[in-house]
């Protein structure tokens, strides 16, 4: 391997990364404290050594560049870095090691794991502290020369955007969800183009979704000691390069025929009305710890990019449990995100983001504060201000959960609303007002910071835990298919299994889950807020009591679309509540109930109930309760349409009884007829007495909810 003759240009700083002119490439890499760059190039993906290497002698300030003649889209890089191995300084330069430029728009090809990629002697008494000079090149993947040609065809971004008030989000795998699906090319099954595929868009719309979110597809690290296993990194929370969509997903080629088919995939989604969001890790890198690999950023500028603990450098502050915590307090390395976001953005055109651990962006050494500089920078951004931003309220590290906390452009996973709805549906008592705060929207969290309702994520279920087909079928996690003696996922899952663990044929134990199911949708889409339903939910999907399948790449993740009738019922009924939630603006209102009464209503704007009929009191309010109950007046709402309308819907009559028992409920005098319009248990029942009237006194069944409609 020798140093290159051909002639090159000094370039230019910026921008940073690996940028197409007519006749050239410019390379621009950040490190501050680095003695040396080298730019290495390739023509195959699997090729061992580079074809040529070039030195960079160009820095201005931390910035290496050079500009390449004779270079084109598709051409295949790498870099070394040389400077101090010193890990008791937090340095870990390694001359001998290719690395992934930390701004390429696309990777080619997976790691090929090998001793020779980590920095160190593995096996040495205190390992990281030894060099190891074996060249690691022919086991890292490539860096990708990308240009950012395609045809839109007059799409912008931002071409979207649903306002909150309409949003019903579903959150998805780009390869779970189409996997099994029989109606999918078989090629393209697992991909982006087969998320784009006319099946599974046409699924979408008809259940109503106006939202994709997509967990990871940021290139990510499918970690070694997963493989070893057979087992893999599935979910994607362990990224490598913020700029790339993961080679996995591409049905047409990992040379960036990626990027395309990703843009390919968002443009079908935008023609059909739907937003794509995409879960982003900017917490943590796939690098790991001290014992870690050495694959991009560490080997680039490990003290620059990542939080070290002060009084020892050598080791890494972990914030996120993955052994490492990328380091925001540094300029670059927020230049670093904030450029990658807003890629995404122009360049990718998705419509906003849901940020995995999110407190950890906040970190600064060991405090989390919501006036860092990363959120500074997001709330003055012009771009990045206007998307949706979504925030994973908590981190691993002591005062992380910080559920209520971000700032007012922020929505927030309501782990809080997840938590207490569970445990009511399982028959626990909870207090009345911490429930019916929830309901309303979390008013105690977000109306003293001048946030709405839309503030508040509410979701039953997330990729991370059990689904609602085995939130209702497990009392423990069975994770034993992960090999981690199932000491891996939560504990406490407050799920309830309706009197047997698993898979069975009882019928009264499967009438019991149906119903447990749509008691869980029912409140969650008459709740205030925005709804995220996990995806394959609505089908049933088992995970097998599986709670933390992130090395599933197989049928306990994908999505079995093979419905028997119980199977299509309940995903028909799913349906039917997104479509009612659309229907009533009274279940996603932009402002937060006021509790009294508006323009001449006979209802205050919300009403809580006791089963009596009467409203409830502060004693009421403040103690446990197994059934709650209340009014919304579609009359008394303060809301106005986009052209300054005042927006009037029907008043409801809501009644949910997590009481294991029949419970007597008087429907209150204000008010006249009442019809019922939807209940979860499996009853025809419902049809003799779908019309009630005041003082009239009922009987709702246990663990069942009631929606009746004021005629």
């Amino acid at each position: 391997m020798a140093i290159v003759s051909r002639p090159v240009r000094p370039g230019e700083p910026y921008p940073i990364g690996a940028t197409v002119f007519k006749d050239s490439v410019n390379f621009t890499i950040f490190s501050e404290n680095a003695t040396g760059v080298q730019l290495l190039l390739f023509s195959h993906v699997d090729d061992k050594e580079p074809k040529e290497v070039i030195d960079i002698k160009e820095r201005t300030g931390d910035l290496w560049h050079v500009q390449v003649p004779g270079l084109l889209q598709g051409q295949l890089y790498a870099y070394k870095v040389d400077g101090p191995y010193k890990p008791e300084n937090g340095h870990r330069f390694n001359k001998n090691k290719a690395l992934i430029d930390p701004y390429a728009k696309a990777v080619a090809g997976l790691i090929n794991w090998d001793d020779s990629l980590f920095s160190y002697k593995i096996g040495d008494q205190n390992q990281d502290m030894s060099f190891d000079e074996r060249d690691s090149t022919p086991f890292i993947p490539k860096s990708v020369v990308v240009s950012g040609d395609f045809d839109w065809e007059g799409e912008r971004p931002l071409s979207v955007r649903v306002p909150w008030s309409q949003t019903s989000i579903y959150e998805a795998h780009v390869k779970g969800i189409t996997k099994l699906r029989e109606d999918v090319d078989e090629n393209l099954r697992g991909t982006y183009s087969g998320l784009a595929s006319k099946p599974i868009i046409s699924y979408l719309k008809d259940m109503g979704i106006t939202t994709l979110e997509l967990m990871p597809v940021q290139q990510f690290v499918r970690d070694k000691w997963l493989l070893d296993q057979g087992l893999t990194n599935y979910w994607g929370y362990n990224p490598i390069a913020y700029f790339a969509p993961d080679c996995g997903y591409s049905s047409s080629g990992c040379q960036g025929e990626q990027v395309i088919e990703f843009k390919k995939m968002v443009k079908e989604l935008h023609s059909a009305g739907i937003e794509v969001i995409i879960d982003v890790v900017y917490n943590h890198t796939g690098e790991g710890n001290h014992l870690g690999p050495t694959l991009s950023f560490k080997g680039i500028d490990n003290a620059s990019y990542y939080m070290l603990n002060p009084d020892n450098p050598r080791f890494y502050m972990d914030f996120t449990g993955t052994g490492n915590t990328f380091n925001l307090r540094h300029p670059r390395v927020l230049q670093l995100v904030m450029d990658s976001l807003r890629y995404w953005v122009l360049e990718m055109h998705v419509d906003g983001f849901r940020f995995d651990l999110a407190s950890a962006l906040a970190r600064e050494l060991y405090s989390v504060n919501m006036l860092s500089t990363f959120f500074v920078a997001i709330q003055q951004d012009p771009v990045l201000s206007r998307v949706k931003l979504i925030a994973e309220p908590w981190d691993v590290g002591e005062g992380g959960y910080q559920v209520g906390n971000f700032p007012y452009q922020w929505a927030e996973w309501n782990g809080k609303y997840r938590d207490i709805v569970r445990r009511f549906w399982r028959g626990e008592q909870v207090q009345y007002g911490e429930l019916a705060n929830r309901l309303m929207g979390s008013p105690d969290l977000y109306l003293g910071s001048g946030r709405t309702p839309f503030a508040s994520i509410n979701y039953i279920t997330s990729h991370d835990g059990f689904t609602l087909q085995d939130l209702v079928s497990y009392n423990q996690k069975h994770n034993e298919e992960n090999k981690m003696d199932n000491k891996d996922g939560m504990e406490d899952n407050l799920s309830w299994n309706c009197g047997y663990e698993g898979e069975t044929q009882d019928p009264n134990v499967l009438s019991c889950r149906e119903r447990q199911k749509r008691n869980f949708i029912t409140t969650l889409l008459i709740s205030q807020g925005v709804p995220m339903i996990l995806g394959g939910d609505e089908l049933s999907r088992t995970q097998r009591g599986n709670n933390n399948a992130f090395c599933q790449d197989n049928e306990i993740s994908w999505y079995n679309w093979n419905l028997d009738d119980k199977k299509k019922a309940f995903r028909d009924f799913v349906k039917s509540l997104v479509y009612f939630r659309k229907a009533h603006p009274i279940f996603r209102r932009r402002k937060f109930f006021q509790g009294r009464k508006l323009f001449g209503s006979p209802f205050k704007d919300i009403t809580w109930l006791s089963p009596s009929g009467s409203e409830i009191d502060d004693r009421v309010w403040n103690s446990p309760t197994q059934t709650i109950a209340f009014i919304l007046s579609g009359d008394a709402m303060d809301e106005v349409n986009e052209r300054g309308e005042r927006v009037a819907d029907y008043t409801f009559l809501i009644i949910l009884n997590g009481n294991p028992n029949p419970i007597k409920f008087k429907v209150p005098k204000i008010g006249s007829n009442w019809e019922l319009v939807l209940w979860t248990i499996d009853r025809q029942a419902g049809e003799n007495d779908k019309i009630v009237k005041a003082e009239q006194e009922l009987e709702i069944e246990g663990r069942s909810a009631v929606i009746y409609r004021r005629t």
